[in-house]
């Protein structure tokens, strides 16, 4: 199982990040809602596939059409050789801070994108600026998602979700596997059948999943009583 766990760590990120139909983070793009590619707030089973392939692509390192162990050390490589400016096979002390650095610039850019997004969202009446009930208003938005987070223990989700995935226990993930994994979970949601996933929908499995957390964390504490 440790094993699993290594090698499978990476294509749990992935995997994780396509299943594009059970949550609607707030309406960021940075989640699930990335995939609705026509901005239209709905997200067909053709959007899904497709944002979950471009995710495959980025994680199969060597494109050979599997995300496994092979793939993560590509990519530590390849981290190795941007850092090595000068290409001797080895890192100085001053490519090292170049490396760092660019990662720290990186960051700081994401966490500009991030905050413009974040403001995006609470400025619901789209004046510029946010008022105290919209401010208010985020800030129980947060504390019910962090809630949601912590009670969804999302690190065992995604592998409880990639050993699903993995139907020839290969310890590895092809692009078949990958999809197929997407497919299942896009039909969990589409209730109607329709092949696309509305607001309502994801509504209904966002509370569906806080209702199933609710019930377990009841459970715990009966047993405990007990």
């Amino acid at each position: 199982m440790r094993k699993l766990t290594l090698t499978l760590s990476a294509a749990a990120l992935a995997l994780g990040g396509a299943g594009v139909a059970l949550a609607d983070h707030h309406g960021d793009k940075r989640g699930p809602m990335a995939a609705d590619a026509d901005g239209d707030g709905i997200i067909t089973l053709a959007e899904a596939t497709a944002h979950g392939a471009e995710r495959f692509a980025r994680m199969d390192a060597n494109s050979d059409g599997v995300i496994d162990q092979e793939d993560r050390a590509l990519r530590r490589a390849m981290r190795f050789e941007e850092a090595d400016t000068d290409g001797d096979g080895e890192l100085t002390a001053a490519e090292m801070t170049a490396a760092r650095e660019a990662r720290h610039a990186q960051r700081s850019e994401r966490r500009s994108e991030r905050q413009a997004a974040r403001m995006a969202r609470l400025d619901t009446d789209n004046s510029g600026g946010v008022s105290e009930a919209e401010f208010e208003a985020g800030i129980q938005a947060r504390g019910e998602m962090r809630e949601g987070r912590r009670g969804g223990n999302h690190g065992g989700k995604a592998m409880r979700m990639l050993r699903r995935a993995d139907t020839n226990g290969d310890e590895a993930v092809s692009r078949e596997e990958f999809d197929a994994a997407i497919q299942a979970r896009f039909a969990r949601v589409d209730t109607d059948g329709s092949g696309s996933i509305s607001a309502e929908e994801r509504s209904a499995a966002r509370e569906a999943r806080q209702q199933a957390r609710s019930d377990r964390r009841a459970e715990r504490r009966a047993n405990r009583s007990n």
